[in-house]
């Protein structure tokens, strides 16, 4: 093997990680030809060299290089390693774009909400002048949060002591600092946080990324795919939300992605009424730098109920989901809880005509609950089987190419991270 130096090995996992190298993946092959080859060994990339491997040799995995008909799965313990949980949280949720909420939840100037994600606190508000911002939630006097839950509000007061901030983040009061030298209210404005939206979705971005790392655009995120969504009707703001709903799971974050990704090779099985509605040898798959789409076409009994011929599954990176089918759209966002824990975020849209509809709407989600109830259970028993000693490692099916290309790309974030 011919010796790589450290720069090789940092621009090969910057290509795959910005998916410069995704011109080189041929669909219907299932196959890259990565650049990351070309620019470095093979073996580099599960390489002896990556910290992460020297302490933690369960952890290997052998194939971030191979074609997928060569390939074996991530290993399982990077389904239940605390210390790749930790390194998620920050190199994977911390400084990648994450869907925080609803557009209609910033409907009016001064309209707010606030949450965590990555353990980083925000308030997300509506601006004069429309603009929507996001700020970390800490007080720059004394790190208590300016603000909680949701509503609306012409300023944010600190409930501690009375620090004041307008909604563009400016101090604009602080009492009882009289004879302090050197402070100036503009050096101690809430911190600003990346913010932008797309369709009817608020995305903030955490952290920056770090030096190595190309600070991205949402658009620049969604890359070539951002058109293909928009086309396939996930950006439709014409659509009105109608219900949310959050499930628990007893399994890692990443199970249940892969359970998305899987080109649908589980429907058939797990899923009989859906697959009474879909034609599962119709599944096609596209994907892209940092989405993948898979696509199906609907049995003629069903296009009624659906809405329309074609059905469209969308994964945008790390955790988010889009699912659009004729008058209806739903999506499900994926937050970890622990290595062995997660949340499931469901909304639903429709169009107008159908939301006022209720009854539809009702056996629509009874029939969208009735999946997820079956893929929850299917995910907490792989949980289970992934922490089995008779299991370390599977293959990928040719279906599964969305899944081995996210696994790819995860892979590669963590162990240059590490």
């Amino acid at each position: 093997m011919r010796k790589v130096s450290a720069s090789q090995t940092a621009q090969a996992y910057r290509a795959l990680i910005t998916g410069e190298i995704s011109r080189h993946f041929t669909p219907s092959a299932t196959r890259f030809q990565s650049a990351l080859v070309d620019s470095a060994d093979a073996g580099l990339l599960h390489s002896s060299e990556s910290p992460l491997y020297v302490n933690n040799p369960d952890l290997r995995w052998t194939s971030a290089t191979e074609v997928l008909e060569k390939a074996v799965t991530l290993p399982s313990a990077w389904y239940f390693s605390q210390q790749v949980a930790a390194l998620e949280r920050k190199h994977i949720f911390g400084n990648t774009w994450q869907v925080v909420g609803r557009t209609d939840q910033l409907d009016q100037e001064g309209a707010y909400f606030t949450g965590c994600v990555a353990g980083v606190s925000y308030i997300v508000c509506r601006a004069p002048g429309g603009e929507v911002k996001a700020y970390h939630n800490v007080c720059r006097h004394h790190a208590a949060a300016v603000a909680s839950g949701s509503g609306c509000t012409a300023q944010f007061r600190c409930p501690y002591h009375g620090w004041t901030y307008s909604l563009d983040g400016r101090l604009v009061k602080a009492i009882g600092l009289k004879g302090i030298q050197d402070f100036k209210a503009r050096d101690y404005g809430l911190v600003p946080m990346r913010a932008a939206t797309w369709g009817h979705f608020v995305f903030v971005q955490p952290c920056l990324p770090s030096s190595r790392e190309k600070v991205e655009s949402l658009e620049e995120h969604l890359g070539a795919a951002g058109p293909e969504l928009r086309a396939a009707g996930m950006a439709d703001e014409d659509l009105v939300h109608v219900a949310s709903r959050s499930y628990h799971l007893n399994c890692n974050w990443k199970v249940f992605c892969d359970n998305f990704l899987d080109g649908g090779y589980h429907v058939s099985v797990a899923h009989p009424a859906l697959a009474e509605s879909l034609d599962i040898k119709s599944y096609s798959h596209r994907i892209h730098e940092r989405v993948s789409v898979q696509s199906a076409r609907t049995q003629p009994s069903s296009q009624d109920r659906l809405g329309g011929a074609t059905v469209n599954y969308a994964f945008v990176y790390p955790n988010m989901m889009i699912n659009r089918y004729g008058s209806w759209m739903d999506t499900n966002l994926v937050v970890p809880l622990s290595a062995g824990q997660c949340r499931v975020d469901f909304d639903w849209w429709a169009h107008p005509s159908l939301a006022q509809d209720q009854r539809a709407v009702e056996l629509g989600i009874e029939s969208s609950d009735q999946v997820q109830r079956e893929d929850v259970q299917l995910c907490e028993a792989v949980q289970q089987g992934l922490q089995s000693s008779a299991y370390t490692s599977g293959r990928y099916a040719p279906c599964e190419a969305p899944m081995f290309h996210f696994h790819r790309w995860l892979h590669a974030r963590i162990v240059q991270a590490s």
